[in-house]
Parts: C-alpha cells; structure tokens; sequence
C-alpha cells in the first residue's frame, strides 16, 4: 500500500511537470449584463476588443515648471526613446502628439502608454521600464510604471507555509508523545496533500486551471490530511492502550474514527463540490480542486494510515503507556485506568463548568464572537482593487497620479454600446443623453461597426469605479435604452464588469449561505437523530464564520495588523472570498460537530442522563477537536502569512474560524446548550425517526452489546422542559 502511494505520487509528478498550465489569472463572471455586453464587443468590434500584448503606463511629473518646458521635454523625449529601445516592447505612444495629446491641464503631468510585444517577458519588462523611470529622478521628474503589470503565479509553499506545517508537527508531538506516530502522521498528510495538488496540476496538462487554484487545495488538504491521520492514530492509540492486538486495534480504529473521517470528508467535499451550483465557473474550479484534494485526503486516512500503523505496531504510543503495556498483573495484559484519570482531568473539569454554569457560558461565548464579528458591518468587497492591491507600488502610485491630474474615472472609463438601425443619425442624440446623466464628466464617440447598427461610446465618470455614484451611473445609463433616442444602450468595460461581478457574488453568497445552512440542517438531522442538536450546530457555524470574515475586515480592509501580515492592506476584500470562506469553514465546522456530538449521541443512546452525556462524550473526543484545531489554525496562519492579500485574507479568515469554531462554540456553546435543552436536545418526532436512515458513524455495530443508533425517541410533553 505504502508503495503504491509513492507510486501515484511519482506518475502525478511526471505528468504534472511534462507540461502544467495556468490561465490569465482573470475571474470570468458570465450571465451579467457587463458580460453579454463585452460578447457584443467582441463581435462587433474585434480589433478594438482583442490586445497584443500587455499594455503598461510611464507616467512622469514635473516637481519643477511645465512637462513642455524645453529642459523637461528634452529629458522626457530621452526617456520614452530609452523605453522604445527596451527589449520586447512594441510601441510607445507619444504624449505631447497634438492629434491625440495626454498632458494634465496644469501640464505638470505626461502620459505615455507602452505596447508589449505578443510573447514578451511580462514580469521582466516592467523591471526593465523601471530602471528609466529611476534614472528620472536625478532630472527633476516623479516617474512611475502604471497598467496590466503580470503578477505571476503566487509561491505554493514559502516560508510561512513551511513554518506552520512544523508548528502542526509540534502540536503532534505533544498529543501523542510519540516521534513516531507524529512522523507517521506528518508523512501521510505530505503524501496526501502530494497527491492532491500534483494531481490538480497534472489536470492542467489538460486544461488550463487559474493561479490560485493550487493553493486553495493545497491549503486545505494539508490541514483536513493532518487531522484525518489524527482522528484514526489517536483511535488506534486508545484501543491499543485497553488491550487490544495490534491488527484488531487497526481495524476498530478504521471502523469507528475511519467512518466518522468518511462522513467528514463527505461534508467537506459536498461544502466545495456545491461552489459550481452558483455558476461561476472560477469559483467552481476552486471548489473542485480542493474537494479533490480533500477525497484523496480521506483515501490517504482509509488506506496509507492503516498500513502505516501495522509498521510501526505499539511504537505508535509513548514510552510510559509501552512500558505500562509491558506489565501483567495476574498473568493478564495492564491497562490503566483511562475512565479515571479522564474524569480528573482539566477537560472533565471544563465539562463541569461549562455545564454548571450554562446559561453564563452562552452569554459569554456568543458576545464575544458577536464583538468579533462587528467589523463585517463595513466589508468592502471587489473583484479587482484598481491600481493594484499594493498601496505602496509604482503601480498604485501611477494611478492614483493619474487619477489626480485627469479625473478620479479617466482610467476605468464605462464602455457603452448603442444599437439601432442607421445608428450614425441617432449618435448625437444619444450623446446628449449621456451627457446630462449625473456623475458624467466626459462622453466621446469612438466608432460605428461594420453594418452600421453599433456605436461604441467611452463615457468618463467624475468618479472612481468603486465609488457607489459610478455604480448608480452604471444603472442610469442602461435605463436610458429605448429612451428618446430609441437606442439600446449596453454598459461594458472593467469597471462595468467588475460592479456587475461583485453584485452576482453577493447574491451567490446568499444562495450559498442557504444551501450550506439546509445541508447541514438535514445531515446533523440523520446523524444525531435530533431536531434541535442540528439547530444548535448550524448557528454555531454562523457565528464561527461572522468570527471569522469581521477579523479579516479588521486586518485586510482597516489594516490592523499592517507590521505583521506581510501582504498589502487597507483594500475591499475581493469578492470571492466571503463565499470561498463559507464553503471551506462550514466543512471544517461540520467535522468538529460530528466528532464532539456523536460521542455524546452514543453516550445518551448507552442510557445515559442528557448532562451525564455531555459530560462524557466531552471527555472522550474534546481532545482530539483541540488537537485537531491546533493544527489546522497552525497551518492556515502559516499561509496568512503569504504575500498575497487574496491567500492572506482567505487564509486568515479560516485561522480565526476555526479558532472560534473549535474553541468557542465547540468547547463552550455546544455543550451549554445542549445542557440547557436537556432531553430536549435529543427530540424527534418518532414517524420521522423511523423514515431516517441509520449512520453509524462511531462504528456502533462493532460493539457486541451496542444499543440502537438512536435513542428512544422522547414525546413532545416529556421533552419540553425537561434537563435530566
């Protein structure tokens, strides 16, 4: 088995590397008003449509008189000859050309726009532009590089990552005691997570996948393989500790935490697997290479573990539980007394005080995730940050130059499209039109199509693309089609495109948030036989997520933590985020639920007291959801630290996710409301108990005298009002 991973790790790898593509790295969003227009664009005007290669910005001010003062034109004359000169540059326009000058109205400010060559290096030619723009320090000028500057395929695992992934193996070391069960449990996630991501790549071979979409699965598949190990090595350790052979020790391990692994990752995958029912193709793409790397996860667990754990036999636990293994009383194996050491325990203790106190232990843990959550009030969100996300690049410098010399809207300009028949005698009406339209500073004619139908118009806003009056000049464009002109009127161009893109991602985070909510609603139905157990673990998972996306509002838009998080801040969130955060953190949030509730389902199904339950089942499995935790807060706040603000951001809002998932609500919400129910909590009705389907995911039936799955189901009079 263990040869037959490595050997699909290899095969990945050489199919992944004869030949991996990316994409442009662009979020298509079709179906939109924007996007249907930009088809007719395309159509209509393709040369106008289509570039050639990358187009980039040098924009130069004058700190010292006139652009156009002889000194200043000769030194800029040198420079845009020096850029014209630059290897795999195309064409540079010149900005002082009376037919189609770009001078500021103070002529302080020259606009020169660089046309790269089709297959030019697009990450060393902005390098190459810069030095010039460097060498025009020294005369007097502020020169800074603007426009489509490539970014690159973002690292998979730097630094940061690597740092995380050890502070997981730490966290190992320390719940089992053992170098060699955390080494086991290391070296399976690796291979898991190996498998995965080469697997995602070597599927571009095929099909070109976007630049993100690698580390999103990797991200994730690293986190749920740790874990995944975790819940059947700590299962395993346990049945070998009560005295069961290793072989048998094996097979309970898989049996019981290996079906609750299996229900998990389910969760998991359907949480990832359902970004396509939004119908962004970007975001499906996403969801699907992690759900993949998330079900190899689950194989990895089912098979690489087991055969793992038949290596390294009783090595598996600490020096002290072999030693206490080694002993026999009265000719029988030793098994310490687990029951009683667990029920003087810290976690026992905190079982008791959260129960005790329940009603303090809601208030609490609720304000406090609720405080957390408050920044979410004011998200931002975008598709893309104009001038680049980095607010000290020459990038974002050029633009907001630009944007100060000619117009906050005269580098994100509306694209309109008029059509009608004869639409030449019409233009000049829907000129005026346009004209009188609130937030309009400019309207210019650009072109008619071939067969005389289509105009395309470039109508200037006085304002940013971000800013809602460009947003509600967008909408009162498109109600002037049909208007006194009988013209249609279509509405394209980045800006356009990306307002209409932010809208569709909100409207799919709502569609989504229903859909996460109703699954998990109906799967915890089946699960816990319950009808307020599930209620419970849903409001839970939004406040873990409310947690979760206000921190990152905090840090990423406000910029909280600008000395620490390395990636740039005080910009909207991209749109993409809060959606992709739902998905991942409501599978996450699901696995905690399933594996601290079942073992208080089986405790009460075993004939236990409701708060007896509690008590027990959050002795046996809060540990192993601490661990678990850990490790993924480990891992997702390795990747917070990336240098990109879009795995940053998304990063960080997992960390404190699953920080106030696992710990909170899990440790503290869950269990005080379920003593507040009382048996209560453990209602259904009995005619739906009997139409529900039975999972056995502790691996009740490897019990000789296990009860039922479930309970008796209570009647409604006993249930109301009822804690014992």
């Amino acid at each position: 088995m263990i040869i037959g991973w490595l050997a699909v790790l290899t095969g990945f790898a050489v199919v992944a590397l004869s030949g991996m593509r990316f994409s442009d790295g662009g979020f298509d969003v079709p179906g939109t008003s924007s996007s249907r227009a930009m088809s007719v664009l395309e159509e209509e005007f393709p040369s106008g449509a289509d570039s050639d290669g990358p187009t980039l910005q040098f924009v130069v001010e004058s700190r010292d008189g006139d652009i156009t003062d002889p000194e200043n034109l000769v030194t800029l004359t040198n420079a845009l000859e020096a850029i014209r000169a630059v290897d795999g540059v195309g064409a540079v326009s010149d900005p002082l050309d009376p037919a189609r000058p770009y001078i500021s109205a103070d002529l302080t400010t020259a606009v020169a726009t660089i046309e790269a060559d089709r297959g030019a290096d697009e990450e060393e030619l902005p390098h190459k532009i810069a030095a010039i723009a460097d060498d025009l320090d020294d005369e007097g000028m502020n020169a800074e590089i603007g426009g489509t500057i490539a970014e690159g395929v973002p690292e998979i695992l730097g630094p940061s990552e690597v740092v995380g992934a050890a502070l997981a193996f730490l966290v190992l070391l320390l719940t089992y005691g053992s170098l060699v069960a955390a080494g086991a449990n290391m070296f399976g996630a690796l291979i898991g997570v190996g498998v995965g991501i080469l697997g995602v790549l070597g599927f571009s071979v095929v099909t070109p996948i976007g630049s993100v979409t690698p580390i999103l699965a990797v991200m994730l598949g690293l986190a749920v393989g740790i874990d995944y190990c975790l819940f059947i090595i700590a299962r395993f350790r346990s049945e070998l500790r009560e005295g069961a052979s290793v072989q048998d020790a094996i097979g309970r391990a898989v049996g019981t935490a290996g079906s609750a692994v299996v229900f998990a990752g389910a969760t998991v995958v359907i949480a990832l697997a359902g970004l396509t029912v939004v119908g962004i193709p970007f975001l499906g793409e996403m969801g699907l290479a992690a759900a993949f790397a998330v079900a190899v996860a689950v194989a990895m667990a089912l098979t690489l573990v087991p055969a793992m754990l038949s290596l390294m036999g009783a090595r598996a636990l600490s020096a002290r539980d072999r030693k206490r293994l080694a002993q026999r009383v009265d000719g029988a194996l030793y098994v310490p007394n687990v029951a009683t050491r667990s029920e003087k325990g810290f976690l026992a203790s905190w079982a008791r005080a959260v129960t005790r106190h329940r009603a303090l232990s809601l208030m609490g843990g609720t304000a406090l995730l609720t405080l957390v959550a408050l920044p979410l009030l004011s998200m931002q969100t975008t598709l893309n940050t104009p001038g680049g996300e980095d607010p000290d690049s020459t990038q974002r410098a050029a633009y907001e130059l630009v944007a100060d010399k000619f117009g906050d809207g005269s580098q994100d300009p509306l694209v309109v499209l008029a059509q009608g028949s004869y639409i030449e005698v019409s233009l000049p009406a829907v000129v005026n039109e346009l004209s009188e339209l609130d937030g309009v500073a400019t309207v210019m004619p650009v072109g008619v199509s071939d067969d005389g139908d289509t105009a395309m118009l470039t109508v200037m806003s006085e304002y940013g693309p971000l800013d809602d009056r460009t947003r509600d000049l967008v909408k009162d464009i498109r109600a002037e089609s049909g208007g006194p002109s009988n013209v249609e009127l279509l509405v394209t161009g980045a800006t356009a495109i990306g307002l209409d893109s932010d809208e569709q991602l909100q409207s799919a985070l709502l569609l989504y948030i229903v859909l996460i909510v109703g699954l998990s609603l109906i799967l915890m139905v089946v699960l816990f036989r319950s009808l307020l157990v599930p209620l419970v673990a849903t409001l839970g998972f939004l406040l873990s997520l409310g947690a979760g996306l206000g921190a990152t509002v905090a840090v990423f838009q406000w910029g909280w933590l600008d000395v620490i998080v390395p990636s740039p801040q005080g910009n909207p969130l991209l749109s993409l985020l809060p959606i992709v955060v739902t998905g991942i953190l409501f599978g996450l949030a699901m696995d905690y639920q399933v594996f601290l509730v079942s073992r208080m389902h089986e405790a009460h199904a075993r004939g236990l007291t409701p708060l007896e339950a509690i008590r027990t089942g959050f002795r046996h499995s809060a540990v192993v959801v601490v661990a678990a935790a850990a490790i993924m807060a480990a891992v997702f706040g390795g990747f917070a630290m990336s240098p990109s603000s879009l795995v940053g951001s998304i990063a960080l809002a997992l960390t404190v996710g699953v920080v106030a998932d696992a710990f909170i609500v899990r440790m503290v919400l869950v269990p005080a409301a379920l003593a507040v129910l009382g048996r209560a909590a453990w209602w259904m009705p009995a005619w739906l108990d009997r139409l529900l389907p039975t999972i056995d995911v502790e691996g009740a039936a490897l019990e000789g005298d296990a009860p039922s799955a479930s309970p008796k189901p209570i009647p409604a009079r006993e249930a109301v009002g009822a804690h014992q």
